[in-house]
């Protein structure tokens, strides 16, 4: 089943408009099929259960929407995410009341943290007994208000159809997020007169999707003046489908780009121009580019506290351009020059429009600032040291994984180690092919949004790069991968550790780990092999470094069921560079024991000596 066409928020508009067709009578339950598929809906993950199985009834018989059945909840939100990721739809998820909603909470606040547009449909107790506590009954619009862009309850059966289109226009326009519908179950069974299209009826959501050309024209005046500029894209850029015109305006302006965990494969890895990721674990030359900047032009990105390392000493002679489609993150963590309110490829075409068209503007002059950065990419280039007791190293996995695999694959990874590293040795060209939870940093994510990455995208290569601590949490998804037909390929970084926390244990609590081993060295409990057989997977142990290209070359060879490699690494490996929590973004670590990289005293390269002093310095501190 190929994925449709990624839905403009006109082509939702367009969907839920025009003449209306003669009253059907129905059941709600009906309604809310009928209305998925009138939006184009073409798969949704559930779990079902008594306060929503009259739902379950139509939806069997549907010939447009395909269901498939997770095996815990939280399973369907994250399927649904890695859908709507890769695809630009909304995905669709459905649970039952009490346990069943609330197994939803922790997908919802991811979706809302990282503007995934997600639509989640709720059973609840009948209207008679709300507030009785009845069996399975939880307030899930209290619970979830704080997580979601909007949620409401269906009170009378009329409303679905109006109901439902409403909940995909909101997901999907303005910043994307989750919007979850409550239906009572009384509600499901009665009837109504269902027509479509509804009328739509939001008053005061009106999201600015086009920029005010004043603030245009002045982020166009600085940028041409900047003697260090740097384009900070998030992930804003991804949702929007504006890579071509990042890549354009780059190009024309000579500008350096760096790309949050959010925003990779926004901008080629690959790119002269892209100086990586910044961050806590960012690149040296990403983290440069942005704290010895002069103007920051942030686009879709939200400054977010990952990035910035501590605050008071971030990129502290920039200006700062900040373009976003919710104007409530604008000037929030950092103050503005030049706010500009809009779609991120709608931003970045009028500012390429603009300049070019300026009589007097050209591309501002900043060779000596590129050939510095391109230094730094080139003194301090990812890399890692092998494990001292001769196990595999981490970093070689996934390296190696990137290598073999390409990047027209979508890789999915979990929180931790493996997420940093995968960020930082796999080459993204392409966007919408990697996916990770960044805001909320949710354990027990990859499984399923690969499943659900898959379910959008059949004929694109899925690897799951995944730690033994989140696989503990999700890994009954691969069930539902083997059995509805998802061949997705896991890569399992099995360190027998709770890789991130112990690596913090280690440098900040002098080696306590407490509760961080998962299992004992040489044992192999849970037996992950064994287990994913079990569920229906084909399993592959690797312990030796020689062994990874076979097994990655196996993984790939077999389409008819998901494919699990248990890569068994060294507990030790660390992710670097590193800035240590509430410290500057100056004081980056290549290493353990190295000093900061840059001091706070020193000033930015603005010509070619001053360059190679900074580079001689930089190189003498790395040797050292």
């Amino acid at each position: 089943m190929a994925a449709s066409q990624t839905p403009t928020p006109a082509t939702v508009a367009r969907r839920i408009s025009g003449t209306a067709e003669t009253p059907e009578r129905m059941t709600g339950a009906q309604a809310i099929v009928r209305s998925l598929e009138e939006l184009g809906a073409d798969i949704v993950f559930g779990l079902p259960g008594g306060a929503i199985l009259p739902l379950y009834d139509p939806l069997f018989l549907s010939t447009k929407l395909r269901h498939v059945l997770v095996r815990h909840e939280q399973g369907a939100g994250h399927a649904a995410t890695g859908y709507a990721q890769v695809t630009g739809k909304v995905g669709v998820c459905i649970a039952t009341s009490g346990p069943g909603a609330t197994n939803l909470v922790t997908p919802l606040a991811d979706a809302n943290l990282d503007s995934v547009p997600m639509v989640a449909i709720t059973g609840q107790v009948g209207r008679g007994l709300l507030g009785t506590d009845a069996f399975q009954e939880a307030d899930i619009r209290g619970v979830t208000m704080p997580v979601t862009k909007h949620n409401f309850m269906i009170t009378d059966a009329k409303d679905i159809p109006q109901a439902m289109a409403e909940a995909f226009h909101l997901a999907l326009t303005g910043r994307p997020g989750p919007v979850l519908i409550d239906v009572p179950k009384d509600i499901q069974n009665a009837e109504l007169d269902f027509v479509w299209p509804p009328t739509r009826d939001l008053p005061g959501y009106r999201p600015v999707t086009t920029p005010h050309s004043r603030q245009i024209s002045q982020a166009i005046k600085l940028i041409a003046e900047a003697k260090r500029p740097c384009l900070y894209i998030g992930g804003g850029v991804i949702k929007a489908d504006a890579n071509q015109e990042l890549l354009e305006f780059a190009e024309y302006t000579g500008i350096p780009v760096v790309t949050t965990l959010m925003a990779l494969g926004a901008f080629p890895h690959s790119h002269p121009l892209n100086m990586g990721m910044p961050g806590m674990h960012g690149t040296v030359s990403a983290v440069a580019t942005m704290q010895r900047s002069d103007l920051l032009i942030a686009v879709g990105a939200r400054f977010d506290d990952r990035v910035t390392g501590e605050l008071e000493s971030f990129a502290p002679d920039a200006e700062v351009i900040h373009a976003d489609i919710d104007p409530a993150e604008i000037g929030k963590i950092r103050p503005v020059k030049i706010p500009i309110v809009g779609d991120a490829k709608e931003v970045l075409s009028a500012m390429l429009r603009t300049y070019r068209s300026a009589k007097n503007l050209e591309a501002p002059k900043i060779g000596p600032w590129v050939e510095y950065l391109t230094g730094l990419k080139d003194t301090f280039p990812r890399g890692y040291e092998e494990q001292s007791d001769g196990s595999i190293s981490p970093q070689y996995v996934i390296e190696t994984l990137s290598k073999v695999v390409g990047p027209d694959a979508i890789y999915a990874a979990g929180v931790g180690q493996h997420q940093m590293w995968s960020a930082q040795f796999i080459d993204f060209e392409k966007p919408r092919t990697w996916l990770n939870s960044g805001g909320l940093g949710t354990m027990g994510y990859s499984i399923p949004a690969a499943l659900g990455a898959k379910a959008g995208q059949p004929d694109k290569e899925v690897w799951a790069v995944d730690g033994d601590g989140c696989f503990q949490m999700t890994n009954q998804e691969l069930t539902t991968a083997a059995v509805e037909g998802f061949p997705i390929k896991v890569a399992l970084i099995n360190n027998g550790n709770l890789g991130m926390v112990r690596q913090w244990q280690t440098l900040f609590y002098e080696g306590r780990y407490s509760n961080t081993k998962l299992r004992e060295q040489g044992e192999y409990v849970p037996d992950f092999v064994g287990l994913s057989e079990a569920l229906g997977c084909v399993a592959i142990r690797v312990t030796r470094q020689e062994d990874v290209i076979p097994a990655i070359e196996k993984a790939r060879a077999i389409n008819d069921r998901p494919v699990v490699i248990d890569f068994i690494v060294g507990e030790d490996a660390q992710v670097w560079p590193m800035v240590s929590a509430g410290h500057s973004n100056s004081e980056i670590q290549y290493a353990l024991g190295l000093r900061p990289l840059f001091d706070e005293d020193a000033s930015a390269a603005e010509t070619p000596a001053d360059i190679d002093g900074v580079m001689d310095d930089l190189a003498e501190k790395k040797e050292n």
